[in-house]
Order: structure tokens, then sequence, then C-alpha cells
């Protein structure tokens, strides 16, 4: 696939439908949740993602300053932060989240925030604390996601799970693009034992917690797919932290392939959604901690026995720098309403000012 360095431009589940059916319908507070009805609707917009970010002190004490750089950048429409705001040997304490969400206030765009698994899933290690990740993310929920349907930062309205318990996952729609925000976490999406509790399997909360939330993801995802083809939008957007095609997790996933057993009905999802839908299909993610642009369903890829599924070659995947690598922002382009195909979307990263 063509490729530049700094820019570059491209080409279960029975119960999660009865979710669908069974959830109730998300108010609509503005024009530009659905459709972009402004005198701009036809015009380009970028937007904005990073993840992984702030790593330790020294990030920490960076991350007003790249806030201000993603301000100054005036045309963004919205900054996405693709989860894990701590580093995964720090303590998950109420007072480092609300350090965080006082930041995030002091953004003038608005900004979608989904949680990785740093702040929460691997909470249980005692060097973080030795909390109940459960209890962790209650109050992820609860100090991040206070008002279900906006965002932090400026706010964008958008349709919220908040009725499934997962106020996190959201969805919205800018120029004939749908955008769909998931909780989809590392460590096998949240599928390993508490260790530092003492645990050496997933306990019955555990295994509850995934499966609820998976199902709503699964939920998410073909919703946001039916509601593009209904609108023919021009693209579907997917942002997540779990980076399910990781290349440090592919020697071991190929070996045992429930290694990554907890990403595999989502997977399926969407290749299923990818291959019936006449447009392109993005995903965003952290997780890695390196810049990839890649299509890890493409035929031939090692990738699919693993998840034993078909291809998906319509599916390209962004991940953004973060840890130690977290020096740039990526900004990505969508074209006005002509464009189509691999013009909708392209990508460059934009170096941090310090």
């Amino acid at each position: 696939m063509p490729s530049k360095t700094v820019k570059t431009t491209t080409a279960a589940l029975t119960l999660a439908f009865s979710l669908l059916a069974s959830q109730p319908a998300f108010a609509e507070t503005a024009a530009d949740v659905t459709r972009d009805g402004t005198s701009d609707s036809s015009q380009a917009f970028t937007f904005a993602a990073i993840g992984d970010i702030p790593y330790g002190a020294a990030e920490i004490a960076k991350f007003p300053s790249r806030i201000q750089d993603l301000n100054a950048d005036k045309d963004l429409k919205f900054v996405a932060h693709v989860g894990d705001i701590k580093n995964g040997s720090s303590v998950c304490s109420d007072e480092y989240f609300s350090y965080i969400r006082t930041q995030f206030d002091t953004f003038s765009h608005p900004l979608v925030y989904t949680p990785g698994d740093n702040e929460w899933v691997d909470c249980h290690r005692t060097n973080n604390g030795a909390y109940n990740p459960l209890e962790r993310l209650d109050k992820l929920r609860e100090v991040f996601f206070n008002e279900p349907g906006k965002t932090l930062g400026a706010t964008m309205p958008v349709k919220s799970q908040e009725s499934l318990g997962l106020p996190e996952d959201v969805r919205f729609d800018k120029n004939r693009v749908a955008f769909s925000v998931l909780n989809v976490q590392g460590s096998n999406n949240s599928l390993l034992p508490w260790t530092g509790l003492g645990k050496t399997a997933p306990t019955e909360e555990q295994l509850a917690e995934v499966e609820h939330r998976t199902e709503a993801v699964i939920a998410q995802i073909r919703q946001t797919f039916a509601d593009a083809r209904r609108s023919k939008d021009r693209a579907v957007v997917l942002m997540q932290q779990a980076d399910m095609f990781d290349p440090s997790l592919l020697e071991a996933a190929t070996a045992n392939p429930d290694t990554v057993s907890g990403f595999r009905g989502i997977v399926q999802t969407i290749v299923e959604e990818t291959n019936s839908f006449d447009a392109p299909v993005y995903l965003i993610n952290g997780d890695s901690h390196v810049f990839a642009e890649n299509q890890p369903l493409a035929a031939g890829s090692p990738w699919l026995d693993i998840y034993g599924s078909p291809a998906a070659d319509n599916l390209q995947r962004i991940t953004v720098d973060g840890a130690g690598n977290a020096v740039d922002y990526v900004r990505f382009t969508v074209a006005g309403n002509s464009a189509k195909g691999a013009d909708i979307l392209s990508w460059e990263k934009v170096p941090f000012s310090s």
C-alpha cells in the first residue's frame, strides 16, 4: 500500500441484536449529531487523535502544553484520546483522575475520550494500588462521563450507551462520515487474571463485565453501520484503545489464539460489517505505542487464521504514537462531499512544540 513517512491517503451474536432491538432511541440534541446541516456541510474538516499520554512524571508535566498545541490547531472539529491517561506502573488514584479531568477541561475543542486498560483494567497491580478494576471503572465513569451525551472540553452532542451503563461508548456523524468510539481494552479485553489481588483466573464479576461490555460494543458497531448504510455515509471510523493486531503479540497469538480471545467476536463483527459496507472503514487505536498504518485483515494476513476470519481488504488501521513515542498527534482530514473511496480520509503526524 502506498505510504509516506509524514502523510498517507488510503484507499455472539443473538444477544447483541437483542440489545439493538431493546435499546431506547438516542435523543438528538443538535443537527450535526446525525447530519451536518450547516453551511460547511460540503466542506472538508479535520480532527486529531492522541493516546497513551501522559506517561510518567516528565510527560505529565508537559501535558498542559500538549493540550495547548492541540488548541492552537484551530481548524480541528474535535480531538479523540484513545485511552491510557497514565502508564502501567503508577497508582490509579482518585487524585490523579481528578487532575487529568482538570486538564481535559482545558481543551477548547470537543474531546472524545475512551478509557484505556492502564486506568482501570490493570489497576489490580500492586504498584497501581491493588484496586478492584471494576471499582476503578466506576470511578472513571463518575469523573469523566458525568454528563452522558456530551463530550469533554467544548460541548459536542453525541449518542451514548448510557442506557446500557456504558456512557463512554458514543457515536456521532459529521459530513457523512460515521464515528463510533468503543470501550475495547488491552490485556485481552480485560480477560487477564487480577494477579495483584491474588487471582490466577478471571473472576465471575470480571467475566460478567467483559461479556456485557463486549455485547454492547458489538451492538454499537452494528448500529453504526446500519445507520451509515441508511444515511449513505461515505466512511465509517471506529476508535478504541486496544490494538487487536499488536505486532508484539503476533507470535504468541499464532501459537495460541486464545491469547486474544477477548477480541474475537469484535473482530468478526467488524469484518462482517466492513465487507457489507460499500465504502472505506477506518480503525484508530492506541495501546501498542508505535505509529502504524496498515490493513491488518487484508488477504494473506496472519491475523485471519488467528481470529478465524475472512479477509476485510477495506479495513484500514491507524495506530497513534504513545508512551515514550508520544511526541506528536495525528491530524486527520476528511475531504469534502465530492470525495469518495480512498480520497475521503488522509492523515499526517504533527509534532508537539516541545
